[in-house]
């Protein structure tokens, strides 16, 4: 939890406070399934992440990217440069600062769509609506956070080569 709340907010200070106050605010019956639980304190983590970012800068989430068609170097979601092991090892390895440092860049809708669909593995469609959950009027589509991803995983991949063509 602790992990992708830091990635979502950039902040490991406020990652840590908002996953330790959400898992104590939580009530959960001990007879019940245990993945049950994992997911529903993900579940408020991630939307108490949304509403911080949200309100750090509403802007950012006001604004849905334009659909240009050939504009990413990805044509859909199946086509991505980056494996799932790929990913967790920028995660949570020795790839961690250049990640971090490329997610900085980021506006917060950008940050969010990608920590949601690479990190968590949530749906273009599941992504949409807890953005919208912060958004007033709901604008994002599936398409619109497909897109974004597409444009966020492009920007990595750039970045990622630069990177190692520094070293």
């Amino acid at each position: 939890m602790y992990r992708f709340a830091a990635l979502m907010l950039g902040n490991e200070a406020e990652a840590l406070d908002l996953v330790e106050k959400t898992v104590a605010a939580v009530e959960i019956d001990p007879c019940t399934d245990p993945g049950a639980a994992t997911g529903l304190v993900r579940d408020r983590v991630l939307d108490g992440a949304l509403q911080i970012m949200h309100r750090h800068d509403p802007e950012s989430f006001a604004h849905v990217p334009a659909n240009e068609p050939g504009g990413s170097c990805i044509e859909d979601d199946s086509t991505v440069p980056l494996s799932g092991p790929e990913i967790s090892e920028l995660v949570s390895g020795a790839g961690r600062d250049p990640l971090r440092e490329w997610l900085a860049r980021l506006s917060q809708v950008q940050r969010a769509v990608f920590v949601q669909r690479a990190v968590l593995g949530i749906s273009n469609a599941d992504a949409a609506r807890a953005l919208n959950r912060h958004s007033r009027p709901s604008i994002w589509t599936t398409q619109a956070v497909s897109t974004l991803f597409r444009q966020a995983l492009c920007s990595l991949a750039s970045s990622l080569v630069h990177s190692a063509a520094q070293v």
